[in-house]
């Protein structure tokens, strides 16, 4: 898994290092919000205590091609989910690879597969188990407005599996119908800067 991670970063270095017209390389940031259990649910949870699954990202991405692109991205994220028992925290590394098209002016919507390699899970001190896996794959569809050197897209990522948590040594034993899951849905909004 390390390996597949591995190789994905290098394409992303190899591919900004063979520019072509319309390419590009810079930096972005933002802010992520985690969906417990069923998206639309927690979307009210988030009116009633908007604080509560948010988290951020910061990271780089490459772009290659003008109308239509591809745009790899290599992005460190940190999020928390709030449960009643306690807050599951991810520190993941990211890296979407993106197909995109411009659609007017300078609208453009994107779509693709979105691999992540978790550093780090923490549950309010409780023991757990081992992760059932470390590296996942999801999906990331969205779009964006580019305005010159800046950009902000918004995009909801989806894992294509369930990767939940599996506890031990612990008196929970419900969580309310919520899946501790370290691949949930997520609405993640970036700033862009091209560099």
């Amino acid at each position: 898994m390390k390996k597949t991670l591995l190789v994905l970063v290098v394409a992303l270095i190899s591919t900004t290092a063979f520019s072509q017209a319309g390419s590009s390389f810079g930096i972005k940031a933002g802010l992520n919000y985690n969906g417990n259990g069923d998206y639309f649910n927690s979307a009210e949870q988030a009116f009633e205590n908007p604080d509560k699954n948010a988290g951020f990202h910061v990271g780089f991405f490459g772009k290659i091609g003008n109308r239509i692109y591809l745009r790899p991205e290599v992005v460190y994220t940190s999020t928390s989910s709030g449960y009643d028992e306690g807050d599951l925290k991810i520190k993941k590394l990211d890296v979407p690879i993106l197909v995109g098209t411009k659609v007017i002016g300078p609208l453009h919507v994107f779509a693709g597969p979105a691999f992540q390699y978790l550093l780090d899970t923490e549950f309010d001190g409780i023991t757990f188990d081992d992760v059932e896996n470390n590296f996942s794959v999801g999906l990331n569809i969205g779009a964006g407005v580019n305005l010159g050197k800046f950009g902000i897209d918004l995009r909801y990522e989806r894992g294509f599996s369930e990767n939940e948590v599996n506890f031990i040594n612990s008196n929970i034993t419900t969580l309310n119908g919520d899946r501790v899951d370290t691949r949930p849905d997520q609405l993640i909004l970036s700033f862009s800067l091209k560099i």
